[in-house]
C-alpha cells in the first residue's frame, strides 16, 4: 500500500504541476500531505510513531499527529538553504540596484554588437565555467544577475537562458566536488580519479553539445529579431537607465569596490573558506553599508527586494515539507524499492543499461540522498551477480543526472524560475528536450569508452 501512495503520489503531485492546476508552493504542501495523512487514517505508520514518540500501540490519532513532527523535520533540513537563498538574493539585488552589473553589461553588448547568437553562446559559456564550483544556486544569481538585463534589451526570450544555464550546470555538477558524484564515490567506496576519468568523455561531448544549442538557439532569435547594427549611442541608451528612481539607486564610483567584494566572496564559495550562508549574510550587511548610507535607504532596499527573496524562501521550505513527509513517511523507501525490484533477472547482462535508464526517472522523483543512498547499493549488489564492477555501476547511475536539475525538488530551480519570471511546466518542456540529448550521449560515450558496457 505505501508503495501505491508513493507513486500516486508523484503521479499526481507531476499532474498537478504540469497542468497548471495548483502553484509549485501549493502542490509541494499539499500533495504529499493529503497522501501522508491518507497513510495515516490506513494506520501504515505504526513503527515510526513508536520508535519516535515510543508508544507501543499508537492510534489512527498519533499516527495523524506524527505528520507535524516529519513537516519540521523537512524544514529544518533546509532551513540553512533557505537562509543562504534570502541573503544570496538580497546581496545580488543590492548589487544590481547600484549598478555593478552596468559595466560587464555595456561591455558583453558591445562585443555581441547586438547579435543574439554571440550572445546565447556567451550565456553557455559563462554558466559552465560558473558551474565549475558545483553550486547550482551560485550559478543562478550569477548568470542570471548578469545577463537578465542583457535579454531584455535585445528582446530575447527568457526561455533560452533558464535552459541552457540549468543544463550547463547539470553536466559541471557531475565533477568529483559536486553532490551526486561525491554520494556515488563514499557509497561504493570509489577513487575519485578513476570516476572523473570515465565521467569526463561524457561532459565534454555535452558540453560541445550544449554549444550547439545554443548557437541554434541564437540563429532562431537572430531570425527572429535580426541582428542589431549598435552604435555606441545606441548602445549608451540601451544601459542608460529612463526611471528616475532607478538612476538615483546607481553608485558608478562604487563599481570596483564592489566588484573586487563580489569576486572575493564568490572565490570563498568556491574555496569553501566559510560557509555560503555566512559568506552572503555578511556580504548582504557589507553592501548595504557600503553603497546606501541612510538608514532609509538601507531599509528600503530591504524593502523592496525583500519579495522577490520571499517567493524563492517559501518554495524551498515548500520542498522540505514534501521531502519531511515522503520521506519520514517511508514513501521514498518503498519507491526506490520497487523501482530496484522491477527489473527481471533474465535482463541481468543489461544491468549497466538499465541502472543508467532508472537513474533518470530515480533522480527526478527521489532526493540525490534518497537514490544513492538507497536504491544504488541494491542496484550495485544486484549488478555484482552479473559481472558489473562498482565503478561501471557508479557512472550508469550518474548518467540520469541529465534530468534530476528539472525536479521540483531541487530547491535552486525556484530561484531560476523566479528571477526569469518562467513557468515551471513550460521550462521543464522544454529542457527536457535537450536535456534527452545530453542524457544519450552520456549512454553513448559512456559505452563507446567502456566505462558502462551496455551488456556483458
Amino acid at each position: 500500500m505505501i508503495t501505491f501512495l508513493s507513486w500516486a503520489m508523484i503521479a499526481v503531485f507531476m499532474t498537478l504541476i504540469m497542468k497548471k492546476k495548483l502553484t509549485p508552493f501549493s502542490a509541494l504542501i499539499i500533495v504529499p500531505l493529503v497522501f501522508a495523512l491518507i497513510g495515516s487514517l490506513l494506520g501504515l505508520y505504526g513503527p515510526q510513531v513508536t520508535e519516535l514518540k515510543e508508544i507501543a500501540n499508537p492510534s489512527i490519532l498519533d499516527q495523524i499527529l506524527i505528520l507535524g513532527d516529519w513537516t519540521v523535520d523537512g524544514v529544518k533540513k533546509v532551513s540553512v538553504t533557505a537562509v543562504m537563498l534570502l541573503f544570496a538574493i538580497l546581496y545580488f539585488a543590492i548589487m544590481l540596484n547600484a549598478g555593478m552589473f552596468d559595466p560587464v553589461v555595456k561591455k558583453m553588448i558591445k562585443i555581441a554588437k547586438g547579435d543574439p547568437v554571440k550572445v546565447l553562446v556567451a550565456t553557455a559559456i559563462v554558466a559552465a565555467t560558473v558551474s565549475l564550483n558545483g553550486d547550482g544556486t551560485t550559478t543562478t544569481l550569477i548568470c542570471c544577475t548578469a545577463f537578465i538585463p542583457i535579454y531584455k534589451k535585445l528582446g530575447l526570450k527568457m526561455m533560452n537562458l533558464g535552459v541552457l544555464v540549468i543544463l550547463m550546470n547539470t553536466i559541471m555538477n557531475l565533477l568529483p566536488w559536486g553532490g551526486p558524484t561525491a554520494r556515488v564515490i563514499s557509497v561504493l567506496g570509489l577513487n575519485e580519479q578513476e570516476i572523473l576519468r570515465a565521467l569526463t568523455p561524457g561532459m565534454i561531448g555535452s558540453v560541445i553539445f550544449m554549444l550547439g544549442v545554443a548557437y541554434y538557439m541564437g540563429l532562431k532569435e537572430r531570425k527572429r529579431l535580426g541582428i542589431q547594427n549598435l552604435t555606441d549611442a545606441d548602445i549608451e541608451a540601451l544601459t542608460t537607465p529612463t526611471d528616475e528612481e532607478e538612476l538615483k539607486l546607481k553608485r558608478p564610483k562604487l563599481v570596483w569596490v564592489n566588484g573586487i567584494m563580489t569576486i572575493l566572496l564568490v572565490i570563498m564559495l568556491i574555496k569553501g573558506t566559510f560557509p555560503s550562508v555566512f559568506l552572503f549574510l555578511v556580504g548582504t550587511a557589507l553592501a548595504l553599508v557600503i553603497n546606501y548610507k541612510s538608514l532609509k535607504d538601507q531599509k528600503q532596499r530591504i524593502q523592496d527586494n525583500a519579495g522577490d527573496a520571499a517567493q524563492v524562501v517559501i518554495l524551498v521550505l515548500g520542498a522540505g515539507i514534501f521531502m519531511g513527509l515522503f520521506t519520514n513517511s517511508g514513501m521514498a523507501d518503498a519507491l526506490a524499492l520497487s523501482l530496484a525490484n522491477v527489473i527481471p533477472t533474465s535482463w541481468g547482462r543489461f544491468w549497466g543499461l538499465i541502472v543508467a535508464v532508472l537513474s533518470a526517472p530515480g533522480t527526478f522523483f527521489l532526493s540525490n540522498d534518497a537514490f544513492y543512498y538507497g536504491v544504488l547499493p541494491v542496484l550495485a549488489e544486484a549488478g555484482k551477480q552479473y559481472g558489473f564492477t562498482a565503478l561501471e555501476l557508479g557512472v550508469a547511475s550518474l548518467l540520469g543526472q541529465a534530468f534530476h536539475l528539472l525536479s521540483p525538488l531541487v530547491a535552486f530551480i525556484y530561484l531560476l524560475l523566479n528571477l526569469t519570471g518562467l513557468d515551471m511546466g513550460e521550462w521543464q518542456k522544454e529542457s527536457a528536450k535537450w536535456a534527452l540529448g545530453i542524457f544519450v550521449i552520456f549512454i553513448a560515450l559512456a559505452a563507446v569508452t567502456g566505462s558502462v558496457p551496455l551488456f556483458k
